[in-house]
């Protein structure tokens, strides 16, 4: 019987003793299917080239359901911390609580002699119960969603940037969107919220293909509901099957760990799960990819990465970097439509920061999933360097350029015809947005001087705003002269209009437009003045027709 008041001392077992997977060792050469054979006969969770480059069996079968059987092993090597076995349970906990899949344990002659899994996913921390309010109307939907979540006994969780920005101190109460995940049937989830929030029928939208609904609510927050689900990719860059799961496998189908963090929600206390070390990454200002094929799985997620990094002037870790590039040495993806990637360049231009994004794209060669030769031009870094200025003076003068010719306009500049062509045939724009973008990516301003403002705006005249853009983004000169036109030229308006050129005797037609040309260029260039005198012009344009 111990006693009461006696000290007993704390036993530490040592890493070694925690070890509840095993190592099988590959050779440096070997390709997937070989590792993943030896993985499975070994009966181990990793694998291992020269004790040095560690190989998860999960990310081999993963390769192997790709069908990149002939893929080097090492490629798909993860950043595994290592311990010496008798390191103490507390450093290998806090690996795990940092996100590590794996730590890997080695001995005295520096051998992985074995590693620790992480567990399922805990709750480590608490947002605290001022958390909805930080969130102003979706603050309401949350506490909405809590009350159904009892009520309906289904673990409810919100997940996503949310659960980012509060993390970082960037929650907002302007925020009105929420992304909620249901262990259970999200599909019957979505009814009982709608009714919690006072919404009626119209105000829900089901899609039955991804487990997931949509709720309005009365004061404009949305809720996207999904069944907790996992996802299994057919072919690279495909769309992904669903199918329902845990919520600790439906983090693991996230793309980066800063976005694979939820918030539980049934108990209210609003305790964070974290598996895969988001908030170490957020601490260091890194986006970190969740495993080696994710960019394989879903090529999109090399745009999203760069929008996350510039928009909360993050860098993506060398892991990261390394898998990126991998992905694109196996492109191209036949599985991926070009209506997806030119959804993400539209939410770049739409972000904070898309001069960032897009030059970090360029440097990675992400624009080769566009057109095979795409290469950085000097034309096109400049566009993409004054992007973020050229949108705000565009902003300011009531210019709006689609999101997506934008881009265009900057990524596009200074390419080849045949690259122009191949990079907007993938990004299926067609008709009229085509001929504004080719017709922007070909112009070149005019070299000799105009003598009068109205020779000098006559080029500008007619061009749409990408067009108008694109001329800004050109540099000093071409700048200055755009500038001009839309401060200067454009806002010229004769006071005469058609009924009034008509009623002076300009037959109704194609002249009254050829009138009110010639009557605006007059009066930029100061040849009129006021009402009389451009009835004046009028009737000496009428003379002179006949004449």
């Amino acid at each position: 019987m111990a006693k009461r008041a006696q000290v007993y001392p704390q036993v530490d077992p040592g890493a070694a003793a925690l070890i509840d997977v095993a190592i099988a060792a590959i050779p440096r050469r070997a390709r997937v299917i070989d590792a993943l054979r030896l993985a499975r006969k070994r009966e181990a969770a990793v694998v291992t080239a020269d004790n040095r480059v560690f190989v998860a069996r999960e990310d081999l079968a993963r390769a192997e359901s790709l069908g990149l059987d002939d893929l080097p092993a090492t490629a798909l090597a993860r950043p595994l911390p290592i311990v010496e076995e008798r390191a103490g349970e507390i450093a290998v906990r806090r690996h795990l609580l940092g996100g590590a899949r794996f730590v890997i344990v080695r001995d005295n002659r520096r051998t992985a002699v074995g590693a620790v899994a992480a567990s399922a996913s805990q709750i480590s921390t608490s947002l605290g119960a001022a958390f909805p309010a930080r969130l102003g109307a979706a603050g309401d939907a949350l506490a909405a969603v809590a009350r159904t979540a009892r009520e309906h006994q289904m673990p409810a969780f919100v997940v996503g940037g949310v659960v980012r920005d509060a993390l970082i101190g960037r929650a907002s109460a302007m925020t009105r969107d929420l992304d909620v995940v249901v262990e259970g049937d999200g599909l019957r989830f979505a009814p009982a919220l709608a009714a919690a929030l006072g919404a009626g029928p119209a105000a829900m939208t089901r899609h039955e293909r991804f487990l997931t609904a949509s709720v309005v609510a009365p004061n404009g927050a949305r809720v996207d509901v999904a069944t907790a689900r996992a996802e299994r990719y057919d072919r690279p860059g495909a769309l992904p099957r669903v199918i329902p799961a845990s919520i600790g496998e439906d983090l693991g189908r996230r793309d980066f760990t800063i976005n694979a963090m939820a918030v539980e929600l049934a108990s209210g206390a609003f305790g964070v799960l974290d598996p895969f070390g988001g908030r170490t990454a957020l601490a260091r200002r890194r986006v970190t990819i969740l495993h080696p094929l994710s960019f394989v799985d879903d090529p999109t997620r090399i745009f999203r990465a760069a929008r996350y990094a510039a928009r909360l002037g993050f860098r993506l870790d060398a892991w990261t970097t390394r898998v990126l590039g991998l992905a694109l040495r196996l492109a191209p993806y036949a599985a991926l439509s070009g209506q997806r990637l030119a959804a993400e360049l539209v939410l770049i231009v739409g972000d904070e920061r898309p001069d960032a994004a897009l030059a970090q794209l360029a440097t990675a060669g992400a624009f080769r999933l566009l057109a095979r030769d795409y290469r950085v031009s000097r034309s096109s870094a400049g566009r993409i360097a004054q992007l973020s200025p050229a949108l705000e003076w565009a902003r300011t003068r009531g210019l709006a350029p689609p999101a997506l010719e934008i881009a265009a306009v900057a990524i596009l500049s200074g390419q080849s015809a045949a690259v122009t062509r191949a990079a907007l045939d993938r990004l299926v724009v067609t008709g009229e947005p085509r001929a504004r973008l080719e017709r922007a990516l070909s112009a070149r301003g005019s070299e000799s001087p105009a003598r009068t403002a109205s020779a000098r705006a006559r080029p500008l005249r007619g061009l749409s705003d990408t067009e108008l853009l694109a001329r800004w983004l050109d540099g000093s000169a071409a700048r200055r002269e755009v500038e001009w036109f839309v401060d200067v030229a454009r806002p010229v308006r004769p006071t005469l209009g058609g009924d009034d050129v008509i009623a002076l005797g300009v037959t109704p037609g194609p002249a009254v437009a050829d009138a009110l040309r010639a009557l605006r260029d007059a009066r930029l260039d100061g040849r009129v003045a006021d009402r009389d005198s451009e009835s004046d012009f009028v009737q000496n344009f009428l003379n002179r027709k006949e004449g």
